[in-house]
């Protein structure tokens, strides 16, 4: 077959080591087609350790991670993807080329014991091809994308649904996975998985179970959520991580789809002559004055009132509340004053009887003794007003 005979990708190995990861390896991919690479931890190893393991009999297992570019540019073509699950996995590159073209992969490999590098190039020639005319999305819910890539997986998927499809000239067109089309991140749990996407074309049309698929009855079972039986004598999973969810099917018939529009054609750049050119006229005068009102004056205005209004309250009220506060020291002072004339009144009044004035009026008086304190003779320009600080030993507490 002509298909099979030209889009078997072919590569070519040009280096000193023809196994050696410093190689140049050539590809010749079709439009269309998916484009799967594995990346050897195996043979970047060897590198690394090319004369311990004839010599020394030493046998490493490095870690490595790889990191994968466009020669010249910080990142890989838009169709071109890479994946490693972890550093003692092998990596993967592959992807789905959309035009023609030529593209120039670095892979570097970094050795985590040794911090060691090796450098490979890809040279990736992509030639035009027919796309295929019908194709069909499944999704694989117990597999993850780097577990679908290597060629034997792929070979075990392609086999089911060759059956399914009811002819064996299939080709897988894509492969994807769930969380780069909005799947949610599985729990790390045994017996959760990413899910995958795979997407495949033949020449020949829809067989009779793919058909079955968009039957609106069938449709109705899947928008219910409910559990979906497999149509009768369709069930071709030879294995059970490869089964596909039927409620996730997707049939595309290229040759229905409308072409797209023709791309715009290029002028010369110059206008066409069409007369003198007649420049717009002049926007009509607009009076600005409402606007400077509303805008400048009414805020001033309200700034001023407000002004007055906090100045009457701080000083206008300010007379009122002294007069009040001045009745209330004058009356203070009243009774105060009445109070003295009442303390002299009633002194005159005890000396005029001839009585001796109580103890308690007299200075220095102890009050639990009865006896006066001769006058302190001091230098000292203070005078204790308590017995206490005159003499410290003394006992001033009551007793009975």
């Amino acid at each position: 077959m002509a298909g099979c005979r030209s889009w078997f990708f072919y590569f070519t190995v040009c280096a000193v080591g023809v196994f050696g990861a410093n190689a140049e390896i050539k590809f010749t991919i079709p439009v269309g087609r998916l484009f799967t690479y594995e990346l050897m931890r195996e043979t970047f190893q060897n590198d690394f350790e090319p004369l311990s393991k004839l010599y020394a009999g030493r046998l490493y297992d490095d870690a490595m991670t790889f990191k994968c570019n466009r020669q010249n540019y910080p990142d890989l073509p838009e169709w071109l993807r890479f994946t490693q699950r972890h550093s003692y996995d092998n990596g993967f590159l592959y992807g789905t080329p959309t035009s023609p073209g030529k593209s120039i992969i670095e892979v570097y490999a970094v050795n985590k014991r040794s911090y060691e590098t090796a450098r490979q190039i890809l040279v990736i020639k992509i030639v035009p091809e027919k796309m295929l005319p019908y194709q069909a999305e499944f999704f694989i819910k117990l597999r993850e994308v780097e577990k679908v890539l290597p060629s034997s997986v792929q070979d075990e998927i392609k086999q089911d649904l060759q059956k399914l499809w009811d002819t064996e000239a299939l080709e897988i067109v894509n492969v994807t996975n769930a969380l780069d089309r909005g799947g949610r991140v599985p729990l790390p749990i045994a017996g959760h998985f990413e899910g995958v996407y795979v997407k495949v074309g033949s020449e020949q049309y829809f067989s009779d179970c793919l058909l079955k698929v968009q039957s609106p009855g069938y449709q109705r079972q899947c928008s219910a959520e409910a559990k979906v039986k497999i149509p009768g004598g369709c069930n071709f999973c030879s294995i059970p991580s490869n089964c596909i969810t039927w409620c996730k099917i997707e049939l595309f018939d290229l040759t229905k789809q409308e072409p797209s529009p023709p791309a715009p054609t290029v002028g010369s750049g110059i206008l066409e002559s069409g007369g003198d050119f007649n420049p717009p006229e002049s926007p009509p005068s607009r009076d600005y004055i409402p606007d400077y009102i509303v805008t400048v004056i009414v805020p001033l205005i309200l700034a001023i009132i407000l002004c007055l209004l906090l100045a009457y309250i701080m000083y206008g009220r300010r007379e009122g509340v002294e007069k009040r506060n001045g009745k209330t020291n004058e009356i203070q002072l009243y009774h105060h004053h009445t109070i003295l004339d009442n303390t002299d009144e009633l002194r005159n009044m005890s000396g005029s009887r001839g009585v001796s004035p109580p103890l308690s009026t007299l200075p220095m008086f102890n009050s639990r003794t009865g006896e006066r304190a001769p006058p302190l003779h001091s230098d000292s320009p203070t005078i204790p007003l308590i017995m206490a600080q005159h003499d410290p030993y003394s006992d001033t507490l009551p007793r009975k």
